[in-house]
């Protein structure tokens, strides 16, 4: 089967590398987003797909914007490819587009369609606190992640797991599913289910204001916050940005969900349960592990941290080595 890949972040990786890996499939080329300038030197930097393209020696396209490019077009529509494959490219693709291969536009969504759909599942089903998410191979269509669906595959969420954990497992998992909805389609074994709009659920950009800690908030609520947009999250330490990187919500109803080196604070729980103070507040450090803080409805222990400034680190050196005090307020 001849397909053309469109994709950009890491999460693409997988799927390309398991089309390369398999014999049934030939990739005719890449399409990817135009390098972007990145790190402290500013370089133009590759996207993951493109270094993967380039030490595979295939054609790599990357128009600005690629329903405009006459250059693009022309090669798309000439490849006469069986498949486009999508795989978090990051650009829409015109009607046009859509219609040139010979089955079609397949896309890979990181979420158990039709909800979350758009720019961001992964990091908004951790923001509201899911128990499991997926991965949706559909057909594409004129609409934002709209298309009629092929096969689904889904994970639990783990406590713990941060947007980048999570996003390693699915893009893994959806590798296998991309091979297996392709091959399937070839055979017509697959019948494509549309999607019911009524159940639709939503995952926008994320924005700057989104990032912000609000210790009024629940301590459930805000550790999703934390690990949904990891690494990003943001508080005030002593008039400096203090990104929150990790943490775990303090408590009996966790305890089960907790590794052993934070489930210690267990033996603490009596003398916690009785402590509380303003959101925001320092109530207990635990040695060896980190600060624990009040919020709005229980507690937060803040795993790593990054002061503005200095790079990222434990909970427990951060208090360790900022000296902080019990009664100290998170602003």
């Amino acid at each position: 089967m001849k397909v053309i890949f469109f994709g950009t972040p890491e999460f693409a990786v997988p799927s390309l590398e398991k089309l390369l890996a398999n014999p049934e499939f030939e990739v005719l080329a890449v399409v990817t987003q135009p390098d972007k300038r990145r790190g402290r030197g500013n370089q133009f930097t590759p996207s993951p797909v493109k270094k993967i393209a380039l030490a595979r020696d295939l054609p790599v396209w990357q128009p600005e914007r690629v329903k405009k490019n006459a250059e693009t077009l022309e090669n798309l529509a000439d490849a006469k490819a069986d498949a486009f494959v999508v795989v978090a490219y990051g650009q829409i693709l015109s009607k046009k587009i859509l219609k040139m291969p010979r089955l079609g536009c397949v896309n890979l969504h990181g979420s158990i369609l039709p909800k979350y759909r758009g720019a961001a599942p992964i990091q908004w089903c951790l923001y509201n606190g899911e128990k499991e998410t997926g991965i949706t191979t559909m057909q594409m269509d004129a609409g934002m992640d709209t298309g009629p669906m092929l096969l689904k595959a889904t994970i639990p969420i783990a406590l713990l797991d941060n947007a980048n954990q999570l996003a390693e497992k699915l893009a893994d998992l959806g590798a296998e599913l991309l091979v297996e909805t392709l091959l399937k389609l070839e055979r017509q074994e697959i019948e494509p289910i549309p999607q019911s709009n009524s159940e639709a659920t939503y995952a926008p950009l994320i924005q700057k204001t989104d990032y912000r800690v609000d210790w009024s908030r629940s301590a459930l609520s805000l550790h999703n916050l934390i690990r949904g947009f990891f690494p990003n999250s943001t508080a005030m330490f002593r008039g400096k940005s203090l990104k929150i990187i990790a943490s775990a919500p303090v408590g009996p109803e966790y305890r089960s969900q907790l590794p052993e080196d934070i489930g210690v604070i267990e033996k603490d729980w009596t003398v916690l349960s009785t402590q509380s103070g303003h959101p925001g507040e320092v109530v207990k450090i635990c040695k060896g592990i980190g600060p624990i803080v009040q919020t709005g409805e229980g507690l937060l222990l803040l795993r790593e941290v990054q002061l503005a400034g200095k790079r990222a680190q434990s909970g427990w050196n951060f208090a360790n080595g900022m000296r902080l005090a019990v009664g100290e307020v998170l602003e």
